[in-house]
């Protein structure tokens, strides 16, 4: 049976902050909801108003037909405490009692034998070992096989790697996938990185700026941003402004700047972002009969900048535009500043979204 979250509440931080989560999830069997944005956007906070961490000042909470908070204007206030909403809840830093074994962690909120959580999670051999003797990947393990134990019907996961050096998260971002799945309960994951968001969660929810600004598939998310403050958050790096130019045979050509763009009519009308991934953008110095792409841009490299094994170019080509290709492909290739060439977009890599009207927020309702 799925489990549904409705979420409509507001918080005020006192710096001022506030978050205004309006939220609505079909939580199928053992899905993973990531809660994705960056920093400061409001994620944590919202994490802990599910968990009753919180209190709203205002809204409702309900999981599974079961008001956990209503703040009471047309009833009695309702504020179920932490340890009545049955959500298991993953600290940062895994909040493991120091002072107790790894069994005796896991025992201190089993409702049955920690031993089968122990084994479940490959923990049989680490049992009487203390948190301080204990990886940070097998840390991890021992808070989620805790928080599990309590046998919750939501599992809440704040930032569950950020523990972890690089090395670490890669690792062990493929086990807590594999955990995820096997607990079959119902999780809601923190991250605001892209690389996680993708591995670990099967839909998503984007916030900004404290609200919840769009919600799916997490690779329709990425793909298909539904405004430009959603395109910045999950790393559009190209967002251009454009008006439609022209409308023919299911395609559209919209004009940002002296540039033209051809992509998949999907019905926009008036002034639209064209948003373009920048591993979309591939770079060539091949004649233009060579691809039978829509989009070639002339540009002129302005910079390169190696990141690990892929590398950012940043071009002019009559509106900025950023490329992500392989470190190795931009040594072939020699780039460097001052160089000309073409840079090819195909029409299917070109996603446009709506500029709001002056007055309205460009929220997306969560259904």
């Amino acid at each position: 049976m799925a489990s549904r979250l409705i979420c409509d509440c507001r918080k005020r931080l006192p710096s001022g902050f506030e978050v205004h989560a309006s939220l609505s999830m079909e939580l199928e069997r053992a899905p993973v909801l990531v809660l994705f944005g960056p920093s400061g956007a409001g994620k944590t906070t919202l994490l802990r108003l599910l968990a009753g961490l919180e209190t709203p000042d205002e809204g409702s909470i309900v999981f599974n037909g079961e008001t956990w908070f209503e703040a009471g204007q047309a009833s009695q206030p309702v504020h179920l405490p932490p340890q009545k909403r049955r959500a298991g809840f993953l600290f940062q830093d895994y909040a493991l009692f120091p002072h107790l074994t790894v069994e005796q962690n896991v025992a201190y909120a089993a409702h049955a034998n920690p031993r089968d959580l122990l084994n479940r999670f490959g923990l049989d051999e680490l049992a009487a070992r203390f948190p301080r003797t204990l990886s940070g990947g097998q840390q991890q393990k021992v808070a989620l096989a805790r928080a599990l134990a309590a046998n919750p019907s939501l599992l809440l996961l704040d930032e569950p790697l950020s523990a972890l050096d690089a090395a670490g998260r890669a690792r062990v971002r493929v086990e807590l996938r594999g955990m995820l799945r096997a607990a079959r309960v119902p999780s809601i994951v923190v991250t605001h990185d892209r690389t996680e968001a993708m591995a670990l969660g099967d839909c998503m929810a984007v916030m900004v700026d404290g609200r919840v600004r769009q919600t799916g598939a997490v690779q329709e998310v990425f793909r298909k941003p539904a405004d430009a403050a959603v395109a910045a958050a999950v790393g559009m790096e190209n967002v251009l402004p454009a008006e439609i130019a022209a409308r023919d045979s299911g395609l559209l050509t919209v004009r940002s700047g002296p540039v033209r763009l051809q992509c998949i009519d999907s019905g926009e009308a008036g002034a639209v972002f064209a948003c373009i991934r920048a591993e979309d953008v591939q770079l060539t110095r091949d004649p233009p009969s060579s691809t039978s792409a829509r989009n070639r841009l002339a540009g002129v490299v302005v910079s390169v900048t190696v990141e690990g094994a892929l590398a950012r170019i940043e071009l002019d080509c009559g509106v900025p535009l950023v490329a992500l290709i392989t470190a190795q492909s931009a040594a072939e290739m020699a780039l460097r500043p001052h160089q000309t060439l073409a840079a090819i977009v195909k029409a299917t890599s070109v996603h446009l979204v709506a500029i709001p009207p002056v007055g309205q927020d460009g929220i997306l309702r969560a259904g």
